[in-house]
């Protein structure tokens, strides 16, 4: 009986690098829990080209979205924990669903943090003939009470709740429009059918710099490098910060190898000028933090929003 547990246990020692080996040798998948060619999708493809050169694997970017990235992340969280499917999540998969939806069919402690990637805020729009700055916004919000409208993609996104946030830190009040994606709010914001739109740095920037509207202030506590003469709203109602971020995750249970092995690559992937200018100009700030710092943020993350989303009452029934 003796001999033939010494056996099992080399020849399970044997087997390991043969495992590990063929583990690596199938292609790393990131999941990406929205549609092709938005923020995610691109940073996710730019880190995928740079990490197959580190891992010596095919890293591969593949779209699941739906459900508010819910359905990527439960994918993601039942995924064999081999550090070979990973998920690039934001702000609204792991700082607002945990919070909002009932039943969510995954939790924090199902993913293993391998590295924050970028943080962004969300820039501040009004028509042109809008008010120019935070204070004539502030002033026309106070004179007409719920008169301005703002767009967002439903009451439960990052979007929208930053908005409530900064409206209730200048204290004033609009009126949110729900729109099925940027794309659609945007479109009525051009048309002059929306007083504001609060969007991520790629939309709002190329809609500064066509003229089609006012970028007044972002939602950083400092300014965009992109954008030095715009604002923050901290600068008037000082301390406000509304965030979202990408971060790569695998699932709970990756050997903590595997996830440092990953770490590596994604935040080595973050160095390269080409990937830094592209962020840069998208108006994100590149973090590359290392896995122990993603999970505080994200602990960091979910004692802000959890209180401000109960105070204001945005919970999804």
């Amino acid at each position: 009986m003796i001999l033939t547990s010494r056996r099992l246990v080399l020849a399970a020692t044997l087997a390991a690098p043969a495992i590990a080996r063929a583990q690596q040798q199938r292609p790393v998948t990131i999941v990406v829990p929205f549609a092709a060619g938005g923020s995610t999708d691109v940073l996710s493809r730019l880190m995928a080209e740079r990490m197959t050169q580190t891992l010596g694997q095919t890293v591969l970017v593949e779209n699941r979205a739906g459900g508010n990235t819910i359905v990527g992340a439960e994918y993601v969280s039942r995924a064999q924990p081999d550090g070979n499917t990973l998920l690039m999540a934001a702000g609204t998969t792991l700082s607002i669903n945990p919070v909002v939806v009932k039943n969510l069919p995954y939790k924090l402690e199902d993913f293993a943090p391998i590295s924050l990637a970028t943080t962004y805020p969300f820039g501040i729009l009004t028509q042109n003939k809008g008010p120019a700055d935070i204070p004539a916004l502030v002033a026309a919000a106070k004179a007409d009470p719920g008169g301005i409208t703002y767009g967002t993609n439903g009451p439960t996104t990052l979007t929208n709740v930053a908005m409530l946030l900064v409206m209730e830190r200048l204290g004033i009040r609009m009126q949110d429009v729900t729109y099925r994606g940027d794309s659609a709010a945007l479109n009525d914001f051009v048309a002059g059918n929306l007083d504001v739109l609060v969007v991520a740095g790629s939309t709002a920037v190329p809609v500064f710099r066509n003229g089609q509207g006012q970028l007044i202030g972002w939602t950083s506590l400092q300014r965009m490098p992109t954008t030095p003469d715009v604002p923050t709203v901290a600068e008037f109602a000082p301390g406000t910060e509304a965030l979202s971020w990408f971060g790569l995750l695998a699932p709970a249970r990756t050997a903590p190898a595997r996830v440092q092995q990953l770490h590596d690559a994604a935040a080595g992937s973050l160095k390269d000028p080409r990937i830094q200018e592209r962020l840069t100009r998208d108006a994100q700030f590149i973090v590359g933090s290392t896995p122990e710092e993603f999970a505080q943020f994200l602990r960091d993350q979910d004692r802000l929003w959890r209180p401000i989303l109960s105070k204001l009452d945005v919970q999804n029934n």
